[in-house]
């Protein structure tokens, strides 16, 4: 689908090392500012479990995990949203995504500079937080001069509510608050989109840690775990310098053992990764057999029909059914057949709305 999540925050708070954990790309990772200058892509393989379940069940000749693009995007200075830093190149990579994972610096090492000589990630945010929003006001007041006419002659009867919805944005964003903030119902969002607002974006903090704070988080921790109680966001705790270390053990099983040690199930990568998922409000449905088991990605809401046309726009434009099995049934009776002989395989038509796991083979005619 091309979603795109992109890595941002301030120079030296560990964007590059995080983003070189999450793929094979290498951006560079230097002790200086803006040792980032090109966006770097990288394109993420979603963990799912359950593709390798059905995996094991079909034993196919390929297996095709679902993936989404991390964007690796240089550190962010004060004054981006006047251009210091090359600041509008830096603000047009985040406009491009679909989503914002915001490091934060969440630790202590004399031996790694910060841009502002002290560590304090409220700040860092605060810093973040303001280049986008002065970028989003100027956005939003240059669209009110333009509908605000309109508006008030009552000429265009959509141009009253646009001009109100960017008097919400505009107040927000003056009282120093996201976007994300201003709750709009789905019709009302559909009248601004093309706005494309930096702070309108889900976003993700990563709080990154030292491997001491790996699994409970510290004081850092807390401070923004408060600030961001009321945002909207989520946060996400990661010692990306030890997720560095992990990614250089040769396999899955020294990977775990590390893992084990210092008190996690999971590595903050595969973490990251999922929360990134659901930040994008993805699910995943899956086709299975002989030749191939692959997980495909799409929009929580999405209908069948619109869901086949993700495997080839003719699925979509021929569509006639679709036939679906729950994971839990085609896991637990162990093949499409056997889930034909119990009756477990339904018919669903073009208003079916899919759900998270289901496996889906569509009929079509073109």
């Amino acid at each position: 689908m091309g979603l795109q999540c992109g890595i941002v925050g301030l120079p030296n708070v560990g964007k590059s090392t995080l983003f070189n954990c999450l793929s094979n790309a290498r951006a560079q990772a230097a002790n200086f500012p803006f040792c980032t200058i090109e966006p770097n892509l990288g394109v993420i393989t979603v963990p799912d479990d359950r593709l390798n379940t059905l995996a094991s069940i079909d034993k196919p000749t390929r297996i095709v995990p679902t993936t989404i693009e991390i964007v690796d995007i240089a550190g962010l200075v004060k004054g981006a949203s006047k251009g210091e830093g090359l600041g509008n190149k830096f603000l047009a990579n985040i406009r491009e995504t679909d989503a914002i994972i915001h490091v934060l610096r969440c630790f202590d090492n004399d031996n790694i500079t910060h841009v502002d000589g002290s560590i304090n990630p409220l700040r860092d945010k605060e810093i973040i937080d303001m280049e986008l929003q002065l970028k989003d006001l100027e956005t939003v007041e240059s669209r009110i001069s333009k509908v605000e006419k309109m508006a008030k002659t009552g000429s265009d009867k959509s141009a009253k509510k646009i001009y109100d919805i960017l008097s919400q944005y505009r107040q927000t964003l003056l009282e120093g608050k996201s976007a994300r903030v201003v709750q709009l119902d789905k019709e009302d969002r559909k009248l601004v989109g093309d706005l494309m607002l930096l702070t309108d974006k889900p976003v993700l903090y990563v709080c990154n840690v030292d491997e001491a704070s790996a699994v409970s988080g510290n004081k850092y921790v807390d401070i923004v775990r408060d600030a961001i109680k009321d945002e909207n966001a989520e946060m996400l705790i990661i010692a990306a310098a030890t997720e560095a270390d992990i990614t250089e053990l040769d396999t899955y099983e020294e990977r775990q053992m590390f893992l084990q040690e210092i008190g996690l199930q999971e590595s903050g990568v595969v973490r990251l990764i999922k929360s990134a998922y659901k930040l994008l409000d993805l699910q995943t449905y899956f086709t299975t057999g002989v030749q191939e088991t692959r997980a495909w990605t799409f929009h929580r809401g999405t209908k069948a029909p619109q869901a086949a046309g993700i495997i080839h726009s003719d699925f979509e434009r021929g569509f006639i059914r679709a036939e679906v099995i729950k994971y839990n049934d085609y896991t637990t009776l162990g093949s499409e057949a056997a889930c034909r002989e119990s009756g477990k395989i339904g018919v669903e038509g073009k208003e079916y709305v899919v759900q998270d796991g289901d496996i889906m083979h569509f009929r079509f005619n073109v």
